[in-house]
């Protein structure tokens, strides 16, 4: 058990952690904290990303219902001001991702890598112009919908209309194709999954869900929706939301491993990620409190006899295939 444990921390911090979603930038927007300050409060901030071993680490422009439908973009780039001011004021600690090679180099440095992603379509304001200028503003990964209907899509709000894709979200998505832009289709509803699975040209991203067959919440995915997923080439970040992981009680971090063991069973390990969802979550599983716990999810995936090489592809290098392969298309 102890060499268990020792093999698991020693493989947590050598390999590259990738978290493809977290809502921080909302709470520091509202000065309930600042990034290089640890705190009591939320999930995450550097100092607990560092305790924890993340690498990487997606910050989302997270847009609130109280500035949709007509002032998405105004939020989207006061949280952006918000996110190149905190990273100028720890630089010693973090630098943002501009391509792909950023990431190995800023590692390589000691500091926290970080990717820009917006999280609901109202950021770009029905143009496309506006899409290919968040994109020069840094913006690498886009979540078509929260869980409302926008001018792109529906969200798993909109369960009643079942409508997807508009003709300006399918638009977006070969746009973001185009750019080299994350496809995101967490929130996204069921119709829309297909419609972005159908249109995309390059593999998807679910950056914060679980699977349905454990957890039927409509923000997860159903097994054929993951199987398809996977033969595209896309990955799912296992989320800790604790609704999305079991209903009946208190969610734990065996749920998270419990999830993660059924889609490796789906489709293999090759298509698993992390998307914790901290800071966007009011509660955590048990053994999952913020980010400093991290390691103790490696070590839960040693126990249930993952191999290194799985545990550094859902780790992050899942992640990272992903991101390669959507970021090489850039022609911006």
């Amino acid at each position: 058990m102890a060499m268990d444990q020792e093999r698991a921390k020693h493989l947590h911090f050598d390999a590259l952690v990738v978290d493809t979603h977290a809502d921080t930038l909302g709470p520091v927007a509202r000065g309930q904290r600042r990034l290089g300050e640890h705190s009591a409060w939320g999930h995450v901030d550097l100092p607990r990303l560092r305790l924890g071993g993340v690498n990487v680490q997606f910050f989302a422009l997270y847009i609130e219902p109280d500035y949709k439908p007509d002032r998405g973009l105004l939020r989207g780039l006061q949280l952006a001001d918000v996110f190149y001011r905190e990273m100028a004021r720890y630089q010693q600690w973090v630098e943002p991702v501009f391509e792909f090679d950023d990431i190995e180099s800023i590692v390589s440095r000691g500091k926290i890598a970080v990717v820009l992603s917006a999280e609901g379509g109202e950021i770009i304001q029905g143009d496309l112009g506006v899409l290919r200028m968040l994109y020069r503003l840094g913006v690498r990964c886009l979540g078509l919908t929260w869980n409302q209907r926008n001018a792109l899509a529906d969200g798993v709000g909109e369960l009643r209309t079942g409508g997807g894709l508009t003709r300006l979200g399918a638009a977006a998505v070969s746009e973001m194709n185009r750019l080299g832009m994350v496809v995101d289709v967490s929130h996204l509803n069921e119709a829309g999954f297909w419609d972005v699975l159908n249109l995309t040209k390059a593999p998807l991203l679910a950056s914060h869900t679980n699977a349905r067959a454990l957890c039927d919440h409509p923000r997860n995915l159903w097994d054929e929706q993951i199987i398809s997923l996977a033969r595209g080439g896309g990955v799912i970040g296992i989320t800790f939301a604790p609704n999305f992981l079991r209903s009946e009680r208190r969610a734990g971090l065996e749920d998270v491993l419990d999830h993660i063991d059924h889609v490796a069973n789906l489709v293999g390990t090759q298509s698993i990620g992390l998307g914790s969802d901290f800071d966007g979550i009011g509660m955590t599983p048990v053994g999952l409190e913020d980010a400093t716990r991290l390691p103790d999810l490696t070590d839960g995936l040693v126990r249930r006899g993952y191999t290194d090489e799985q545990i550094r592809g859902i780790l992050g290098g899942n992640h990272m295939r992903l991101l390669e392969t959507v970021w090489a298309g850039i022609s911006c």
